[in-house]
């Protein structure tokens, strides 16, 4: 699946899921943040609400227009639709449901990157956990497929607990370096139909996203350019 051509001639499209069996991360935040986020940056985004709370759809209807385009797509078997849509967009983001093993799974299969949020406490349960084991399956269809944990809702000053690193380091996931804080920003700005971008004292908020974005951009393109080089290779 890495990386579809786009609507744009010779760019390429990426498509990333946010996913967690369990809800309450920051999922939707985050999806509707880094979406927000590329979109600044120019790209031409697509945001898929997988998520039958359909919060991220919710946030769109509060709003004339939105900076993406926002889709309901909270069904079973929803890869295909996904990668028909997404190949007219530069980035797809996918806004993943909680405890729905076949719709994640879809997900997953519709992906060049998942992410997946987790918080600093209580991390030591998460190496069994599903949506780790559902990433293991894909990855041996898909080797392309990359995949990362990102600190959410991280109390304030707190340092990120030893048990999270050992955590992601067994299950053979690597963690992102930006950590977001539980800032009440994010849960102001999404019950107002904004993004963190639009929110007045939201500084250290677009930081965080604008930063996380970048890092989840660099693992994007450190693989198409390893994609192209092996398929230069293959042809050639």
């Amino acid at each position: 699946m890495g990386s579809h051509s786009s609507g744009n001639p010779g760019l390429m499209s990426f498509v990333i899921s946010f996913l967690n069996q369990k809800g309450g991360v920051g999922k939707s935040t985050l999806s509707i943040n880094v979406a927000a986020c590329l979109a600044m940056l120019g790209q031409k985004v697509l945001l898929i609400d997988a998520d039958k709370q359909g919060t991220s759809s919710t946030w769109a209807s509060l709003r004339e227009e939105t900076p993406f385009q926002v889709v309901n797509m909270a069904r079973e078997n929803m890869a295909r639709d996904a990668l028909r849509l997404a190949a007219e967009f530069d980035f797809t983001i996918i806004d993943g449901p909680p405890q729905a093993e076949t719709i994640s799974r879809s997900c997953i299969v519709a992906s060049d990157l998942v992410v997946l949020p987790i918080e600093p406490g209580g991390a030591s349960r998460w190496s069994s956990d599903l949506t780790v084991r559902q990433l293991k399956e894909a990855q041996e269809l898909k080797q392309s497929l990359k995949c990362g944990f990102v600190v959410s809702r991280k109390i304030g000053s707190t340092v990120l607990g030893r048990d999270t690193r050992l955590m992601a380091a067994d299950a053979g996931i690597p963690v992102f370096d930006t950590e977001i804080e539980q800032r009440i920003a994010y849960a102001e700005a999404l019950t107002m139909g904004k993004t963190i971008f639009e929110w007045s004292g939201a500084g250290q908020a677009v930081i965080d996203i604008q930063n996380l974005s970048h890092e989840l951009l660099e693992v994007l393109i450190e693989q198409n350019i390893r994609t192209g080089t092996e398929a230069k290779a293959a042809i050639g």
